[in-house]
């Protein structure tokens, strides 16, 4: 069991994206709850079930070191007793990259342990695009 106890939903959160700022592996693995029911799905990528699957993902993504900044917004939080649900928007930008990404929308779940909050689920997927302008209305068309 990790030593690190995370007091609300939110701390649990804030040490999620530090980790993932900084490539660090048992920061982020002590974020989540060390049950096999966990779930992570990362943009565009398939269903992670259990803390094989979800460390060894983790393990390749933060294997080139850290190069990515997370800036948080849109933040909405659903809370109860002993589950939250964070839906957020996540702004990220990669070392060396000139064009800023797309933001990405993330839903985080936490449930209350013994040790603390810990994450159950993380999913990610891409934002959808701004809806485009409506069309200017027609000209009417005058008869003279």
């Amino acid at each position: 069991m990790s030593g690190k106890i995370f007091p609300t939903a939110q701390d649990a959160q804030n040490a999620f994206y530090e980790a993932l700022e900084r490539s660090d592996l048992e920061a982020m693995m002590a974020v989540w709850s060390e049950d096999e029911d966990i779930v992570c799905v990362h943009p565009a990528g398939q269903r992670l079930a259990g803390q094989v699957e979800v460390r060894q993902v983790w393990r390749q993504m933060f294997a080139g070191g850290p190069n990515m900044r997370v800036r948080i917004t849109q933040q909405v939080v659903i809370a109860g007793v002993m589950l939250e649900v964070h839906s957020v928007h996540e702004n990220i930008t990669v070392e060396g990259e000139k064009l800023p990404r797309p933001p990405m929308v993330a839903t985080n779940v936490y449930l209350r342990t013994a040790a603390g909050w810990r994450m159950i689920a993380h999913h990610a997927s891409p934002a959808p695009g701004q809806p485009a302008p409506p069309p200017p209305p027609a000209s009417p068309k005058i008869l003279h």
